[in-house]
């Protein structure tokens, strides 16, 4: 029996979107995925709406590997209304109190300093966590609040970047899982005034370098001057995508001959030099170094397949 035909392209890789704002991570997200005509496509660490900056986007067999994006650190510019709280602590949401700013810099410096380190985040309502398998903010719409339990976050940097008026700017370098929106309208309270999100621009996921982001305009750019020139779009648009490995590149690498490699692609644990005591590895084959897999150092250090790389035939 034949394999039924794939849909698209199979193209292998991460884009660095700069989304714009106003649009969710789910309608860039398809709009890539037609751009490309790729076959699979799924976005890494969703932004809201109102939010703008770097969004990876995985293609192809990159989507198996997007996890990794997830548990990586963050860096965001966020600016913040002071004096107002909304319901979903960002301007998307409606004001529920307005008070007047009675503190000084020094309460702001002590305030800000006070989210610095490893702190305790209870999530907002407004956020995609699950609650017994519906989303929280699902709850939210119908006016549910539902328990939530606080979770361990750092914040490696928050730098002040200006307080003018009602309008303060900050830049936030944090762990996993942290709620910039969280951070805004906690803080508001901690200064007695209130507080939520105006703008907010993800400015950096884990490592991958800022000046490799592209837009949807210069995506659409391409396309069309790939049409013009009667060429595959591919040979525009392929070239801007990252490895598929790189949500992975922090882990380390485990080299394979390529005869081990054969039975490691079948699932099999493999012996290999040089490996970890134990761990996530990232695997790859040959002289080449081609990518196939991340593994698991198992007890017998052994390298234990634990996401393997399909190769499609055309």
């Amino acid at each position: 029996m034949s394999r039924p035909r794939r849909r698209g392209r199979d193209i292998h890789g991460v884009l660095l979107l700069d989304k714009p704002q106003g649009l969710s991570s789910n309608d860039v997200l398809q709009k890539v995925k037609r751009i490309f005509n790729a076959n699979r496509a799924g976005h890494t660490g969703a932004l809201d709406p109102l939010a703008t900056g770097m969004l990876p986007i995985c293609l192809g067999e990159a989507t198996k590997f997007s996890q990794y994006l997830l548990d990586s650190d963050k860096r965001y510019r966020v600016i913040a209304r002071l004096g107002q709280r909304t319901d979903t602590s960002d301007a998307d949401g409606t004001v529920i109190s307005e008070r007047p700013l009675n503190f000084s810099q020094q309460q702001l410096d002590e305030a800000l300093d006070s989210f610095r380190g490893e702190t305790q985040q209870v999530p907002s309502m407004y956020s995609a966590l699950k609650y017994q398998g519906r989303k929280l903010y699902e709850y939210a719409r119908e006016g549910i609040e539902v328990p939530r339990e606080a979770r361990s976050i750092v914040v490696y940097e928050l730098q002040f970047i200006r307080w003018e008026g009602d309008e303060l700017e900050l830049e936030i370098h944090c762990s996993k899982g942290t709620y910039i929106r969280t951070i805004i309208d906690d803080l508001g309270e901690k200064l007695g005034c209130g507080a939520h999100v105006i703008m907010l621009r993800r400015l950096q996921v884990a490592t991958y370098p800022i000046g490799n982001m592209v837009t949807l305009e210069q995506l659409k750019d391409l396309l069309e001057q790939a049409n013009a020139e009667g060429i595959a779009p591919g040979e525009k648009l392929d070239p801007l995508l990252m490895p598929m490995d790189s949500p992975a590149s922090a882990f380390p690498e485990v080299n394979l001959l390529t005869l081990v490699a054969a039975y490691f692609k079948q699932g099999q644990p493999v012996q290999a030099s040089g490996v970890p005591s134990s761990g996530l590895v990232r695997v790859t084959e040959g002289d080449e170094r081609k990518f196939i897999g991340m593994a698991e150092i198992d007890d017998d250090g052994r390298v234990a397949p634990r996401r393997l790389v399909v190769e499609y035939s055309e």
